[in-house]
């Protein structure tokens, strides 16, 4: 077997092994997604050559600690399938390392993106809404209304059922966005709710196309309502 075939062997090999994490482990589904909206997000704002450099780090440093995450667990697995304080100590730290590359990646997210979205924001609208307290309750009544006929779409065990919880959330987190129109008060309003939907998602209660359902849900149709109540 010459290099050349050598070389592409390897290559299939670790393809194989990349498929394998996405499709079994459910934080390189979310890592994948995430740098997707990154990626795409890049495009949107025409980002500069130091800023996409920044984004393709934080992509790559998440994908690879999450690949040896899922090596280190299967390897520690196969050598003490019994529970065993070191066999422990070892996937915790190997998911520690995880963690440190996801904060630095939102850290690197929030730098990069701010100023871009702090521009786009601003050249959307020149003055931030005003709401009554009880707009801002009928606006959560439609999203619930919305997201429950929604729900009984889906039967109880299915996939995608969009989460009530996202769905108030991402909308609370609009209407901040509509009635504050600055954009760090923004984004840490959509922190919020993404922690919550990281805190759910942990806890295993949904899916996470179930969460990301509801949360363009509550998003959708509050925006909608925005628009039907002060715009036309």
């Amino acid at each position: 077997m010459n290099g050349i075939a050598k070389w592409l062997k390897s290559f299939r090999f670790a393809y194989q092994g990349i498929k394998y994490a996405l499709t079994t482990q459910r934080n390189m589904k979310f890592h994948f997604s995430a740098s997707f909206v990154a990626l795409l997000s890049a495009l949107f704002f025409r980002l500069g050559k130091w800023d996409i450099l920044f984004i393709l780090l934080a992509v790559t440093l998440v994908i690879v600690t999450e690949l040896i995450n899922t090596a280190v667990e299967k390897a520690v697995d196969l050598a003490m399938p019994e529970v065993h304080p070191l066999a422990k100590i070892a996937k915790d730290v190997a998911a520690a390392s995880v963690l440190v590359s996801a904060v630095f990646a939102v850290a690197v997210g929030t730098i990069v993106f701010f100023e871009p979205l702090e521009r786009w924001i601003s050249g959307i609208r020149e003055e931030p809404a005003k709401l009554s307290s009880s707009a801002v309750w009928l606006y959560l009544g439609l999203v619930a209304f919305t997201l429950i006929v929604t729900e009984t779409r889906f039967s109880a065990k299915s996939y995608v059922r969009p989460s009530l919880w996202m769905a108030v959330s991402f909308s609370i987190s609009t209407l901040i966005v509509l009635l504050t129109f600055h954009p760090l008060v923004s984004v840490l309003a959509y922190s919020l709710s993404v922690l919550f939907l990281l805190i759910l998602y942990q806890r295993r209660t949904r899916t996470l196309p179930a969460l990301v359902f509801g949360g363009a849900i509550g998003i959708t149709v509050t925006i909608m309502a925005f628009w039907l109540h002060t715009l036309l």
